[in-house]
């Protein structure tokens, strides 16, 4: 199948400020870096000054909380507006954002909702992405977000849901492993077969993070390192998808830089044993 995505950068983290100094002082063994887009879409000062010197020596993704793509009402078009100017500003390997909603009425819940799989949420969503990736001028990628309840309207399958938006509106995905895993465990479902429904043509990006665990539920957090369950699932999406970019994100209870360096070596370790396996 011929790949529809731009080619591997290879491994990544999340840009957060706890590691402006240490990856300001010394360039770091990484292959890119991942932006919150929001964080960056100011007019000057600091945060730009320091995206721009760290622009110099690490390629960079765009990864954006606020699109509410799913939501009911219109698109932002402001918002739109200075995402661009940012990814101008940028160049980035891509853009990013989520399946989900974030608020209604102008009221923003600041999570990230999950969406009914509908033919109804389909058609909203397969109508929204054009419309960013017409303003844009290239792909969207998006993420599978983690969740906590269903809908009783839902009809199909998170994996099926994803699949079809994405052929449909020709956009990218981000597939987000630790969600995933978070959802299996909280829906009960087989999250391998969630892996085999997604179009490996699409995949992009993958991303690695913590969970905790509250009662029955798991919570994406991202404030944990990668356990092993989630190892194991990545594992086995190297296998079914290939190559990918991969990056850790941790968002809370950051550590210092060599640390999440060692984990994103682990991560480097799977993808190497994987393509070995796969030529063998």
């Amino acid at each position: 199948m011929t790949s529809l995505t731009s080619p591997c950068p290879g491994f990544g983290l999340g840009l957060r400020p706890a590691h402006y100094p240490a990856l300001l002082e010394a360039p770091a063994p990484l292959d890119w870096l991942e932006i919150i887009s929001e964080n960056f879409m100011v007019g000057g000062g600091r945060p730009m000054a320091t995206l721009d010197r760290l622009r110099a020596d690490y390629p960079m993704a765009m990864h954006g909380v606020a699109l509410s793509i799913g939501s009911a009402g219109e698109l932002d078009r402001d918002y739109l507006k200075r995402l661009k100017a940012l990814a101008d500003r940028v160049d980035p390997l891509w853009i990013s954002d989520h399946f989900c909603w974030t608020g209604a009425s102008g009221l923003n819940a600041h999570d990230l909702l999950p969406l009914p799989y509908t033919e109804e949420a389909v058609r909203l969503l397969v109508n929204k992405v054009g419309q960013v990736q017409d303003m844009l001028g290239r792909r969207l990628v998006l993420e599978n977000v983690s969740s906590y309840l269903g809908y009783a309207q839902s009809h199909m399958s998170e994996w099926e849901f994803i699949a079809t938006v994405a052929h449909e509106a020709d956009c990218l995905l981000l597939l987000d492993v630790n969600n995933v895993y978070v959802s299996s465990v909280n829906h009960g479902f087989d999250p391998r077969a969630y892996l085999r429904g997604l179009p490996a043509a699409r995949i992009q990006q993958i991303h690695l993070a913590g969970h905790s665990r509250h009662d029955t539920h798991l919570v994406d957090t991202h404030d944990q390192p990668v356990c092993d369950e989630v190892w194991a699932l990545y594992a086995a999406a190297c296998g079914l998808f290939g190559q990918v970019a991969t990056m850790i994100e941790r968002d809370d209870n950051i550590p210092e830089l060599p640390v999440l360096l060692d984990e994103l070596a682990r991560a480097r370790d799977i993808g190497a044993r994987s393509r070995v396996a796969e030529a063998a």
